[in-house]
């Protein structure tokens, strides 16, 4: 099978969460095609991390640092940008396509036997195949660590399967009611459904609702806390003890990328280290907290051999794209930012980092958003901000057209206009832009993944 049909077999099962009908939602079923896989989750330790907001940079981060501190390191995410193979990744690098083909090829012929023989009731979700195939690659590289964000919730995501050394839960809010609840406490529930009886859990304080849920689990559970908050700076942004660099650097051997870096110092392992993340925004420094508290954890426990020098240059070295990505303004040409904020937390984020980094600067927003986020409450945090807004629709089933993100955003009594296609949509934006104008692409990850090619951005 080629890789371009392997690809083709795969989205032909459906958006990952549109095919998540109830049934989907039932492990045994996961557990059913891994064993007839001879268990490929078994074969490699692995850190599970679950959350609203936040899960991805934390993985990316966590694995950067146990890559620099010489593990070879596994790092599954989801959803992708561009290509399917981002989400599977080994020392940083994407599983190839010869062997994205080869695994599929060997998890849907193992589910075809499954369904025909009446061992599973039905083919393998999105998901599912995705999850099987990277565990299988995972094993077969014989990785060190596999750093394994969840998907959606926790309880029964296909990740969860596994039994990690070490699970880390980042920053819960409202998102994906229809499948997690209507309420924190009840996202939360799913969310605690990866700590294991007796494993240490990374966490930080967070709303109410989600502390309760959280602390009551590890209690339940007779599991281990482990708090990030001392890898959080408790210091204000005008001390002496904390700095904000607004040089921007370019990416190192790419001239059209820039990136803002937060420098702060910090006592890990009995050393001052100077933590340098290209992760840009306040709410980033608890993620990458989160990230110093998982690998010190995975060092006491005899895992690697952290040390003050690996996570500076494994924090320093962190690559997420398309969350407050910087493209450097050419000649010409206006700065743009594109940032994947799908949810009024992200929007919050995102608020504030533009606040921060671009007061007195003209905005203009691109934004699309799939039909079922809060469309209306992203609206009235990011829209505010900007000179001129521009809805437009990614290339997704679940995207919200432009008149019904311009319906759902009128309270806010901004002049929207409405483009359809993302690529015109640019170009719009592109020529309303005057001196020092930005140009803002956020919403959905779709919107992102499909504009990164269109402007140039660096994955």
């Amino acid at each position: 099978m080629s890789y371009e049909t392997a690809v083709a077999r795969m989205f032909a099962l459906g958006h990952e969460l549109a095919s998540m009908a109830p049934q989907k939602f039932d492990l045994a079923h996961m557990r059913v095609l891994l064993a007839a896989l001879d268990h490929p989750e078994r074969r490699f330790p692995s850190v599970l991390i679950a959350g609203t907001n936040g899960k991805g940079s934390t993985a990316a981060t966590l694995a950067s640092i146990l890559c620099a501190s010489g593990l070879k390191t596994g790092l599954y995410t989801s959803p992708h940008l561009v290509r399917i193979n981002e989400r599977i990744r080994v020392n940083g690098r994407e599983i190839s396509d010869e062997d994205f083909a080869s695994l599929h090829g060997k998890v849907d012929r193992t589910a075809e036997e499954l369904v025909g023989r009446g061992d599973l009731p039905w083919r393998p979700s999105f998901f599912e195949m995705m999850t099987a195939i990277a565990f299988e690659h995972l094993a077969r590289e014989n990785v060190d660590m596999a750093v394994l964000e969840v998907g959606m919730g926790g309880r029964l995501d296909a990740t969860n399967v596994v039994e990690p050394r070490v699970s880390v839960i980042t920053d819960i809010s409202l998102d994906h009611q229809k499948y997690l609840g209507d309420t924190v406490g009840e996202i939360a529930r799913e969310k605690a459904g990866i700590i294991r009886p007796r494993t240490a859990v990374v966490t930080l304080p967070q709303q109410p609702e989600a502390n309760d849920v959280i602390g009551s689990t590890i209690l339940e559970l007779g599991a281990r806390a482990v708090s990030a908050v001392p890898y959080v700076p408790s210091v204000s942004p005008g001390s002496a003890k904390y700095a904000t660099v607004k040089d921007r650097k370019p990416r190192e051997n790419d001239e059209r990328s820039n990136t803002y870096i937060y420098r702060y110092p910090l006592h890990v392992m009995g050393e001052q280290i100077l933590v340098e993340s290209p992760l840009v925004g306040r709410h980033q420094l608890r993620n990458v907290a989160l990230a110093i508290a998982a690998a010190v954890e995975l060092s006491e426990q005899g895992f690697a051999e952290i040390t003050p020098e690996t996570l500076e240059r494994g924090i320093r070295g962190t690559r997420w794209p398309g969350r407050f990505q910087v493209l450097a303004a050419k000649t010409g040409s206006p700065e743009i930012v594109v940032d994947a904020a799908h949810n009024p937390a992200g929007a919050w984020a995102l608020r504030s980092a533009l606040s921060e980094h671009y007061e007195n600067r003209s905005l203009i927003f691109v934004f699309g958003a799939m039909r079922d986020k809060a469309i209306s409450e992203m609206s009235e945090l990011l829209f505010p901000l900007a000179d001129r807004v521009i809805v437009t629709r990614p290339d997704n089933p679940r995207a919200a057209s432009p008149e019904e993100i311009a319906g759902a955003a009128a309270r806010t009594g901004v002049d929207i206009e409405c483009i359809v296609d993302v690529r015109l949509a640019i170009e719009r934006a592109r020529s309303l832009a005057k001196e020092r104008s930005v140009i803002v692409i956020a919403g959905s990850i779709y919107l992102i993944g499909e504009v990164m090619p269109l402007i140039g951005a660096e994955l």
